[in-house]
């Protein structure tokens, strides 16, 4: 089997969004995604990672990934690069499953549990106004948000209330009277529902270390479920000074990308929850690589997951075999909106909060005809032999063509 052509395609509608399509001679034809900064990853995709991958067999999905990765870090390996690499990744599992007629997670070596416990990221979309029921009324509508979720479901959300004040100086100094104003939803989350909601605190590393700890100080008595990239991923010593002077657990980070990225911050014991996305880290054996690393250091996962229905069905595959799981990120505004339009895949979470097991093959998301029918849609797609058929050099190829 060979592949023989990469497509990309964007809807108008969902512009942080780059779905990939791998085909194959053999009429298979994979499914990968990544999110956000489209235009840098599309660019990467056909103009450095197509040519290195067009003409290989998908099958050997850890040989392709390698020769790629290895000509990407001569100039830097993370970034547009890497989520390009993530999303063609991704599609070759797809591949290999529908192949062998098997689930991703068969694949992965089986499950060992059968639900996937989720959080909520209020994030708004379509007809889902998390976002202003979060923020509008100064935080004190936040409640019906909690009681909405709790309907449909999810006992468990990230709200980042805090955000907004760091535009004022920098994210250098917070007064009292924003970290009051942060509480805000907080309060009203605890007096709509109490304890019946889990409340995570994503932090986006917008404050110094003076600021967040600050901030942490003012969370502790609210049972805080977590609180996420307190500050820059590239500060490890100071994030793992602020993880030992609050009783809240910490989580890091989607910002690291690839094993390697990772390794620092598990010797480091930067904080007891790790983060990581499979689409932006190198896929989804890199994630298991990830999550095998944390589990050697007793630190759970949470699978980053704020994509679209390829990148969900991905997390669940991981999430059903991983043992360390901790959560699964979703979004309510979007499974229960565009996930349905694009594709047949739109897995909606039960009453303990748990989504189910997609069943394959492969990952089990076909894209609707009438999405890949759109007029607005976007396509481009690189096809041929490709210019490293049959090489397994590392870094780039300076040899001319003709004595190749």
């Amino acid at each position: 089997m060979k592949i023989t052509a990469i497509e990309s395609l964007q809807w108008p509608e969902y512009p942080r969004l780059l779905v990939v399509r791998v085909h194959t001679d053999a009429g298979i034809v994979g499914l990968g995604e990544t999110v956000d900064k489209v235009p840098g990853s599309k660019g990467a995709l056909h103009g450095t990672i197509a040519p290195l991958a067009l003409g290989q067999n998908p099958l050997d999905i850890e040989g392709i990934w390698r020769f790629i990765f290895d000509n990407l870090m001569y100039h830097g390996y993370a970034g547009a690069e890497l989520r390009a690499l993530s999303a063609l990744e991704v599609a070759l599992w797809d591949i290999l499953g529908k192949h062998y007629g098997a689930p991703l997670y068969h694949l992965l070596g089986g499950r060992i549990r059968d639900r996937i416990p989720t959080y909520n990221t209020c994030i708004g979309f379509g007809p889902y106004y998390d976002d202003y029921l979060l923020w509008s009324a100064g935080g004190e509508r936040a409640g019906e948000l909690a009681r909405s979720l709790l309907a449909d479901g999810v006992n468990a959300m990230k709200i980042w209330p805090f955000d907004a004040a760091s535009e004022r100086t920098w994210g250098q100094h917070i007064s009292s009277r924003e970290i009051e104003a942060g509480l805000t939803p907080i309060r009203a989350i605890r007096e709509a529902v109490g304890r019946d909601m889990e409340i995570g605190i994503e932090c986006h590393f917008r404050w110094n270390r003076v600021s967040i700890e600050r901030i942490a100080r003012a969370l502790e008595p609210y049972d805080i479920l977590f609180m996420e990239d307190v500050l820059p991923a590239t500060n490890v010593d100071e994030i793992r000074e602020v993880a030992r002077k609050t009783r809240i657990p910490l989580i890091g980070s989607e910002l690291l990308m690839t094993r390697w990225g990772v390794r620092e911050w598990l010797e480091k014991h930067a904080t007891p929850i790790l983060m990581t996305d499979p689409v932006w880290n190198g896929g989804i054996g890199e994630t298991r690589k990830i999550a095998n690393m944390a589990e050697a250091f007793g630190v759970p996962l949470v699978l980053h997951n704020v994509a679209g229905p390829i990148c969900h069905a991905a997390c669940l595959h991981l999430a059903a075999h991983i043992p360390n799981l901790y959560y699964v990120e979703s979004v309510r505004a979007f499974y229960r909106t565009y996930f349905p339009v694009l594709s047949d895949y739109c897995e909606t979470p039960d009453a303990n909060s748990t989504f189910g097991l997609p069943q394959g093959p492969g990952l089990g998301v076909t894209l609707r005809e009438e999405a890949l029918n759109s007029p607005g849609l976007i396509r481009q797609i690189s096809e041929g032999p490709g210019l490293a058929v049959g090489r397994r050099a590392m870094g780039d190829h300076w040899a001319r063509e003709e004595i190749r």
